[in-house]
């Protein structure tokens, strides 16, 4: 889906660029909040959730070199807006799709520098979106267990491919640089990305019950599935004694946190294994975009790209003439370059949360309440 330079003209490339911007702007708001209040309900530490937003970047990052194949001549890979909307919120998820896009067209010369608006706004926030919208709707009707985030999630990110795959359409309509019946463009995109989807489904839906299955707590969207753990006296107490009241109200001290270093850890591991071995063995057809560019003749006027000689140009390392080690070694230094721009981009934004007047870091609370952060005494009755 990564869109080149040449298929958009300039005019609805700037206008996607400034919307894209925009977009990025409301999510550093957003991703505040959701940085803010991650993992709390457990105790897990608030200052510890940007490692863990630029490790979904870095996995993110990762798992899209692995295109899988879908049809005869044709590939298609992750495009994470389910995957982080649903594991670390839907601005933070934007934000993370939005660093992936970065790196891989500045570094490994995927996706245009002046298509990166186009790029942003269809990869990042269609998907993000949809996903999330189509996830919160489904966690309300289906019964209260995790269970059903992994269901939800599944059919979530299926719903965000396509969806990107009409967007495009739609983009392409009103910027398309090439002759070709926009009602040929919708019919090939949306085809092909409907099957794509359905990896992307697997693949978001294995991810994110591995971590439910594991550590809850980290999921975002698994947040308030659980009731609220309740304390009740004993039937021979006093009158009124026996009333049942939250855990939390009676609470004096926050629980204990569990820290987050092994899964951390292991995130990174799979990242590793997936960027600098597994990609090795990923298809090499194209994906749904290139396939129906050409096909179709949407890439008359695809332009070089501006980072073509750069050293990690199409996911190689130059000079490095075994293909094994430049596509693994280039997917290492991808993974390392993400993981690092990422977690710098959470941090600032988390720290900027906590730079608030008046919203200063106190023990057992992040923040002051009422602005994005919940009492120690609040959070030890979640789950």
């Amino acid at each position: 889906m990564h869109v080149p330079d040449g298929f958009i003209n300039a005019p609805v490339s700037v206008a996607a660029g400034a919307v894209a911007a925009v977009a990025v702007a409301v999510s550093l708001r957003g991703a505040r909040r959701e940085l803010a209040g991650a993992g709390q309900g457990v105790g897990a530490g608030a200052e510890r959730t940007a490692p863990l937003a630029g490790l979904v970047a870095a996995f993110i990052f990762a798992v899209q070199m692995l295109n899988f194949p879908v049809a005869a001549g044709t590939s298609g890979h992750l495009l994470g807006g389910a995957l982080a909307a649903i594991l670390v919120g839907p601005y933070t998820g934007v934000l993370c799709v939005s660093v992936v896009l970065l790196m891989q067209g500045v570094l490994f010369a995927d996706g245009g520098l002046t298509a990166l608006g186009v790029n942003i706004t269809d990869m990042a926030i269609v998907t993000t979106v949809v996903a999330y919208a189509v996830f919160r709707l489904l966690v309300k009707v289906l019964p209260r267990r995790r269970s059903s985030v992994t269901v939800a999630s599944f059919v979530a990110a299926l719903v965000s491919v396509p969806a990107a795959a009409i967007a495009f359409t739609g983009v392409y309509a009103l910027g398309g640089t090439a002759e070709v019946p926009i009602g040929k463009v919708f019919a090939a995109m949306v085809g092909v990305h409907v099957v794509i989807g359905i990896g992307e489904a697997v693949i978001t839906a294995l991810t994110v019950g591995a971590v439910i299955a594991v550590r809850p707590d980290l999921v975002y969207g698994a947040r308030g599935l659980a009731k609220p753990l309740e304390l009740r006296t004993s039937p021979l107490a006093p009158e009124g004694a026996g009333t049942p009241v939250p855990a939390a109200a009676a609470a004096t001290t926050a629980a204990p946190r569990r820290s987050v270093r092994r899964v951390w850890l292991a995130g990174v591991a799979a990242a590793l294994v997936c960027a600098g071995g597994l990609s090795y063995y990923a298809s090499a057809s194209p994906d749904g975009l290139e396939k129906v560019a050409h096909d179709q003749g949407i890439d008359a006027k695809t332009e070089e790209h501006a980072t073509k000689d750069s050293p990690l140009a199409d996911y190689s390392v130059k000079d490095i003439t075994d293909p094994r080690l430049a596509g693994g070694l280039a997917g290492v230094i991808g993974v390392g370059a993400t993981l690092a721009v990422g977690t710098g981009v959470f941090v600032v934004v988390r720290r900027r949360k906590n730079a608030v007047p008046g919203n200063e870091a106190t023990p057992g609370n992040e923040a002051t309440p009422g602005k994005g952060a919940v009492p120690a005494a609040e959070r030890t009755g979640s789950v």
